[in-house]
């Protein structure tokens, strides 16, 4: 009796892990899937580190997935096969993760200045192609910023007049409000370190506790 209710127990608690690597992998999966959007939208397309940093976070939430999903048939049937080959991923996933770990910390100013760039290269089409405007203009209005470093950087656009900045950038979005703004009326900082804050913040913070669990 005992043996067997010190079973149930170590059952128990493997279907709690297996629920939290659930909870990450849909987690990675969602920041990639957010993460590739925003940088499709302004990395130019090819395989660069910018580029190919969202589909390795996706791949590796699909790979978590994978991994609880074997986990819990082999709980559920108490099949040995399957059970050793949950072994055989968790070993895998330690290894991906430390190779995701210092790939991250490679490549996170590459990372970053291509971003930087293509936002800037972006700016510079945003009075002649709409698409690239209605990109922009979401960018900033979600994300509360206003030019890459800062709002100044759209006097540096030739095509735009001086004292004004895109109508996205202001704090109460009207048509015409960016022409001859008040600085307290549209927000100042810039999109690049917001955005790669928030990247940064949603990333870390799924791939510590991947990692918290994995071990």
């Amino acid at each position: 009796m005992a043996v067997e209710g010190g079973m149930k127990c170590v059952k128990f608690l493997l279907y709690v892990l297996l629920l939290a690597f659930c909870a990450c992998a849909v987690g990675l999966i969602a920041v990639g899937v957010g993460a590739q959007l925003v940088l499709s939208q302004t990395i130019i397309q090819g395989a660069t580190p910018g580029s190919l940093l969202p589909v390795v976070i996706i791949a590796v939430g699909v790979f978590l997935f994978l991994v609880a999903f074997v986990g819990c048939c082999g709980a559920c049937k108490e099949n040995y096969c399957l059970m050793i080959t949950f072994a055989i991923f968790l070993s895998l996933i330690m290894l991906v993760e430390v190779a995701a770990a210092i790939a991250g910390y490679v490549f996170r100013d590459k990372v970053m200045s291509e971003f930087n760039n293509n936002f800037r290269q972006q700016m510079e089409n945003y009075p002649k192609n709409n698409h690239t405007a209605s990109i922009l203009d979401r960018m900033q209005a979600d994300f509360k910023c206003c030019g890459a470093a800062n709002y100044t950087d759209w006097e540096k656009i030739p095509s735009m007049s001086k004292n004004r900045v895109p109508d996205s950038c202001c704090i109460n979005v009207t048509v015409g409000c960016g022409i001859n703004f008040n600085e307290k009326a549209i927000h100042k900082e810039g999109c690049v370190e917001k955005i790669g804050g928030w990247l940064r913040k949603n990333v870390l913070v799924v791939a510590a506790a991947a990692l918290g669990i994995a071990f």
